[in-house]
């Protein structure tokens, strides 16, 4: 399949296509819903040709993607001096925020967006959508620098508390119009609180005996 060239004037936007999709994608969802989006009328908006637009999403689910790929980005992005000295629940509480504040702007097709893609006939979304999810919550954990190994029975805890309340405050900031989203945050500190008396007592990880390989 032969692609068409795109190129750009001296002095033109220099903003990548694969942003000026996802950027124009999001305008037209503003406009008229998530599902309506088509990406013919995207390349037609951005004057480029349909193939350059191919050659970067194979579909709008890929645009999606690239979108919560942002908010990722956010997550990982460089932290403030000393954040290695926090407690490890304002650790966490700042990498899930950084999350949800980079969606923001456009809370509600990411919304749409998000039930589309957990529409049960729609397999070949929800089904990558389950690995996504474990991806990030393993990503939110190296984000926020907590010391347990992976694999060990520690982070294993951890995995599974962070995923339960990534959905949780996902839910609240749904529906979040509140100042600065103060709603969804304390909600974050609250349930962050809890998780970390729940898990006073199991050890983190670092000590845990190592299995010793098999014998030939």
């Amino acid at each position: 399949m032969t692609l068409i060239a795109v190129h750009h004037e001296p002095g033109a936007d220099e903003t990548s296509l694969r942003d000026r999709v996802v950027d124009a994608s999001l305008g037209e969802a503003e406009r008229h819903g998530w599902e309506a989006v088509r990406l013919t009328e995207v390349a037609a908006c951005l004057e480029v040709p349909m193939a350059a637009v191919l050659a970067e999403f194979r579909d709008l689910d890929a645009v999606a993607n690239a979108w919560f790929q942002r908010g990722l980005e956010a997550m990982l992005a460089e932290k403030p001096e000393g954040f290695e000295h926090w407690p490890e629940v304002q650790r966490l509480a700042h990498c899930l925020l950084a999350w949800l504040d980079a969606l923001a702007p456009h809370r509600r097709v990411t919304v749409e967006m998000l039930r589309t893609k957990a529409h049960l006939p729609h397999l070949h979304t929800w089904v990558p959508m389950l690995f996504d999810l474990s991806r990030t919550v393993q990503w939110w954990r190296e984000a926020a620098r907590l010391p347990a190994p992976y694999g060990t029975r520690r982070a294993q805890l951890e995995e599974v508390a962070l995923t339960g309340l990534f959905l949780a405050a996902l839910g609240v900031w749904a529906r979040d119009d509140s100042h600065r989203q103060e709603r969804t945050r304390r909600f974050i500190e609250r349930r962050l609180a809890r998780g970390e008396r729940c898990l006073r007592w199991v050890p983190d990880g670092r000590s845990e005996p190592r299995e010793a390989p098999a014998q030939r």
